[in-house]
């Protein structure tokens, strides 16, 4: 019995041990699953919600401090939302500044706002006037684990800012009342790479 323990007690020690400690900086990719807000369509005075698709993303990330850290990000991403009328298309840039907390060994969680700068979209076959607010909000959750180098985290991010896309009717060049609630809300998995 004093084996296994004596056992158990080594092997936790260095899977514990592994856990990435201090500040640095890295890389990270890895993928979304995302929908933007709803479509409110104005000839049928529907309201219709998105069907979710997979994006990606890949950035920076710097790192602060040990057992409590600050976590600057610098992330591109691209997300695509189906609706009946078409498909909705978003690359943005994303700077979340995370305060997280390692809670046991490699097992850390954080959270903090996530700031976003849209640099393109794209709606199907739709000419699209100026999204209101290229700047907006939101926050991030999530938890992580790390491995030596490695890092591998999921959270959950929910933009903040209302924020809407209209469109312009292509016969007549005027804004219509269609229009898409840009705000996003989606789960995102990330590899990390301290280096």
């Amino acid at each position: 019995m004093k084996k296994i323990v004596l056992i158990t007690a080594v092997v936790l020690s260095g899977f514990f041990g592994l856990a990435q400690n201090g500040s640095g900086f890295g890389i990270k990719g890895g993928i979304n699953y995302a929908g933007n807000g709803d479509f409110f369509d104005s000839a049928e005075n529907a309201v219709q919600s998105p069907d979710r698709n997979v994006g990606y993303h890949v950035g920076v990330f710097g790192k602060l401090g040990n057992k409590i850290y600050i976590r600057p990000e610098l992330v591109y991403t691209s997300t695509t939302s189906d609706y009946d009328e078409g498909d909705l298309r978003i690359n943005k840039l994303d700077v979340p500044v995370l305060v997280g907390i390692k809670v046991i060994g490699p097992l850390s969680i954080f959270a903090g706002p996530a700031f976003q700068y849209i640099l393109n979209s794209k709606f199907d076959g739709v000419t699209i006037d100026n999204i209101e607010n290229d700047f907006t909000v939101g926050l991030n959750i999530g938890a992580g684990v790390s491995f030596g180098k490695f890092g591998l985290d999921v959270r959950y991010e929910r933009g903040f800012s209302e924020n809407e896309l209209n469109f312009i009717d292509s016969t007549q060049l005027t804004l219509n009342d269609d229009r898409v609630d840009t705000r996003p809300d989606q789960i995102i998995l990330s590899l990390s790479l301290k280096l």
